[in-house]
């Protein structure tokens, strides 16, 4: 090989090495730029990832805005509205044993007063022919002694049945009642004044005990 040949192939060498050197630098630049942008990106992924955190807390903060006094403030309204509800009920339980009460005071008042009228019913007719036989002996001897033994009774019997609170239905020339007469017959009145429905005649007294009538008065009444 001559000089000027060998000259050439060194300075081809020396144009490859510089050529290699050349591309290794740039290719060192652009790894570095790349690094770079990676590095920045994680950064601004890590701002963001920050930012959105902050905004997490801004809005549970938001959301979350009772403070401790105004907890106690709901509960202490709670406790008033259970305690009211209790006071109801309580209430209407009172209520209800005072209706109870009101019940079985009425309840005994009806039995006192059926047991009356029950007690009562039962000696009218033993009081009903004392009167007859009474008023059959005032007609033929007033003064035989048994007149007046039977007087005696009639008048003890009425005294006791009148603080009972029976009283008789026997008056005549008074308008008929239905709630304390029993019209079993109409004939023409003696006089022509007295008006319709008159009763002329008591066939059989009637007795009330108190205001109830027990016994309806068997009458005769006007035409």
């Amino acid at each position: 090989m001559s000089q000027t040949e060998r000259n050439q192939t060194e300075e081809t060498t020396r144009a490859e090495e510089m050529e290699n050197k050349d591309k290794n630098e740039n290719e060192k630049e652009f790894g570095a730029f790349d690094h770079q942008g990676e590095h920045e990106g994680t950064g601004t992924q890590e701002v963001e990832s920050e930012g959105k955190m902050e905004d997490a807390g801004e809005t549970e903060a938001s959301e979350d805005p009772i403070t401790e006094e105004e907890r106690l403030s709901y509960r202490v309204q709670e406790l008033e509205a259970e305690v009211k509800n209790l006071q109801d009920q309580q209430l209407r339980r009172v209520a209800e044993m005072e209706n109870i009460k009101k019940r079985m005071q009425r309840e005994r008042i009806q039995l006192f007063e059926q047991a009356q009228i029950g007690a009562v019913e039962s000696f009218l007719p033993v009081f009903d022919d004392l009167m007859r036989t009474l008023q059959a002996m005032e007609s033929s001897d007033t003064e035989s002694p048994y007149f007046e033994g039977v007087q005696m009774i009639v008048n003890k019997f009425n005294d006791i049945l009148t603080e009972k609170g029976l009283t008789r239905i026997d008056e005549t020339g008074v308008p008929f009642n239905v709630n304390d007469h029993d019209a079993l017959m109409r004939q023409k009145a003696p006089d022509d004044s007295m008006e319709s429905d008159t009763v002329l005649q008591i066939l059989e007294s009637g007795y009330k005990l108190g205001d109830r009538t027990i016994r309806h008065a068997k009458v005769i009444v006007s035409e």
